[in-house]
């Protein structure tokens, strides 16, 4: 963002030996994922299909959903969710208090806290699960076929793993 089209190209190396020839053509690829990933957000956040939880509340409680026995440490969630570490204890307490998600002192460690789905956030993060892949099905999937979202997912896959 806010690169020369001017600068030199230089021969990088990337994943695995595989060579980026053009620093400009990586940056580029960058700005438009970025951009992408923000106007897609910004999006699925505007027009978030519940008026009980924010799209970051759902956020926790889709996390919370993929665990075993729907529960995990606050401190590992936060390396799943979106938001920043104190945000992240500030709505679970906003859930705790709605009886989404119940917060109990880590037996193992009285320090840290374990945050458990309730069957009545779960029933919610359902409801609500169902319209959300509606609407992020109308977001994306009107832009890219089948085929093009399999190589999203394997293009983002691999960005995120580091792997090839």
């Amino acid at each position: 963002m806010g690169y020369s089209r001017a600068q030199k190209s230089y021969p990088r190396k990337s994943v695995e030996g595989a060579r980026v020839s053009n620093r400009q053509v990586a940056v580029d690829a960058w700005e438009s994922l970025f951009r992408a990933q923000v106007a897609v957000m910004r999006s699925l956040a505007a027009n978030f299909p519940s008026r009980e939880i924010s799209l970051n509340e759902y956020d926790v409680l889709f996390n919370l959903s993929r665990q075993p026995d729907r529960r995990i440490r606050l401190r590992d969630l936060n390396q799943h969710v979106l938001l920043t570490q104190p945000s992240v204890s500030r709505l679970v307490d906003r859930l705790v208090s709605r009886g989404y998600v119940e917060k109990e002192t880590d037996p193992a460690d009285g320090r840290g806290a374990i945050i458990g789905l309730t069957d009545a956030g779960y029933a919610l993060f359902r409801r609500v699960a169902l319209l959300h892949m509606v609407s992020i099905t109308d977001r994306i999937g009107e832009a890219l076929s089948d085929e093009e979202l399999k190589q999203l997912t394997d293009l983002c896959d691999r960005l995120r793993t580091g792997s090839r």
